[in-house]
C-alpha cells in the first residue's frame, strides 16, 4: 500500500465572521498568520516529521498571533483575567496532554505537549498547571504580555453594554490537524475561551474526545464554537466513532455532528484529517478562519463561507 500524502488543516476560530464586521486590516492580518502556521506545520511535514510535531508548531504560530484568540491576544474573563486553555493528541498512541486555566506559560500548547510527553496525567489545570510549567521549564510570560489594546478594547465595551459574554464568538479559538508521511494523525486546539466567562469556566477546547480528538484508526478532529454544546455532543470522538463504526466520509460525518450541535443551540465548526491524507472541515457560522496545505502542493487560506477554501 502506498504511503498517505501528508495534509495540514488548521483553523482560527468559527463565529460571526462576515466581509462587513472585519476591517481590511484585520483581514489581511488574519490570512497573514494563518499562512505562518501552515508554513510552520507544512515545514515539519514535509521534512518527514510527526503529525503531532507539525500540529504543535502550527498552533505556537496562531498562539503568538494577536489576530487570534488563544495565547497573546486571548481575550478577558469577567474578572479582567486570561486565562487559556489547550490540548494535543496522538492518534498513534491516543496519548494526550491537556491544560485548562493555565494564566503563566507563553505557549499553553506547548504545556499541553510537555504533559503528554510526561505521561503521568493527561489534563492539568489552574495552579497546578503553571507549577508544572515551571518545574519543566518551560517559557513563562506574565498577564500583560498576553493582552493586548484591542482586547482591552473589546473587553470594556462588552463591560459598557452590560452583556458580559460574547455571544457572537468573534474572537476564536485556534487549531491543527495533520496527518504524516507514515499515515498517523494528530490534533491540537488551544484558546482563551469566551470573553467575559466567569467561574473558572472551561469549554470544549482542551477536553480531549469533546474539542480535540485523534485516533488513527479513525481520523483527527479539532474543534471551534460554543464549547458548552460541544462538549455536550462530544463532537471530536463523535465524528471519529462515525468514520470507524459505520465508515462514514470524513464530510459526512463532520456535518451530521455538527448539525446534532445546531440542533441543541450551538454553532461552530470543525477540522478533521484521516490517516490517507483526506481532509475535511465544515462550520455552521457566518465564516471560520482557515488554512489547508498538503503534499500535492495544494494551499488555501479562507475566512468567508462564500469563499471556496
Amino acid at each position: 500500500m502506498p504511503q498517505p500524502n501528508w495534509t495540514l488543516v488548521i483553523h482560527g476560530g468559527a463565529g460571526k465572521l462576515d466581509r462587513e464586521m472585519l476591517s481590511a486590516d484585520q483581514d489581511s492580518g488574519a490570512r497573514a498568520g494563518l499562512s505562518r502556521a501552515l508554513d510552520a506545520g507544512s515545514a515539519v511535514l514535509s521534512g518527514g516529521g510527526t503529525a503531532l510535531d507539525a500540529v504543535e508548531s502550527a498552533v505556537r504560530v496562531l498562539e503568538d498571533d494577536p489576530h487570534f484568540n488563544s495565547g497573546r491576544g486571548a481575550v478577558f474573563t469577567h474578572d479582567g483575567g486570561i486565562e487559556l486553555d489547550a490540548a494535543i493528541m496522538d492518534g498513534r498512541t491516543r496519548a494526550a496532554g491537556a491544560v485548562a486555566a493555565a494564566t503563566a506559560t507563553r505557549s499553553p500548547v506547548g504545556l499541553a505537549r510537555a504533559i503528554l510527553d510526561d505521561g503521568r496525567h493527561v489534563f492539568l489545570a489552574s495552579t497546578g498547571a503553571n507549577a508544572f510549567s515551571r518545574e519543566h521549564g518551560l517559557e513563562q510570560a506574565d498577564q500583560d504580555w498576553f493582552a493586548t489594546n484591542e482586547r482591552r478594547r473589546q473587553f470594556a465595551e462588552l463591560q459598557a453594554s452590560g452583556d458580559m459574554f460574547d455571544v457572537d464568538m468573534k474572537y476564536g479559538t485556534v487549531g491543527a490537524v495533520a496527518c504524516d508521511t507514515n499515515g498517523h494523525v494528530a490534533a491540537a486546539t488551544s484558546t482563551g475561551g469566551v470573553t467575559g466567562k466567569r467561574w473558572g469556566r472551561i469549554g470544549d477546547s482542551p477536553v480531549i474526545g469533546a474539542g480535540t480528538f485523534a485516533d488513527d484508526r479513525a481520523c483527527a478532529v479539532s474543534c471551534t464554537g460554543s464549547g458548552e454544546f460541544f462538549l455536550r455532543v462530544g463532537v471530536g470522538h463523535e465524528i471519529a466513532a462515525r468514520v470507524r463504526l459505520t465508515g462514514e466520509p470524513l464530510q459526512t460525518a463532520t456535518e451530521a455532528v455538527l448539525a446534532e450541535v445546531r440542533a441543541l443551540g450551538g454553532t461552530g465548526g470543525a477540522i478533521v484529517v484521516a490517516p490517507d491524507g483526506s481532509m475535511a472541515w465544515s462550520f455552521t457560522t457566518p465564516g471560520m478562519y482557515r488554512g489547508t496545505a498538503s503534499a500535492k502542493g495544494a494551499r488555501s487560506v479562507a475566512i468567508y463561507a462564500s469563499e471556496q477554501a
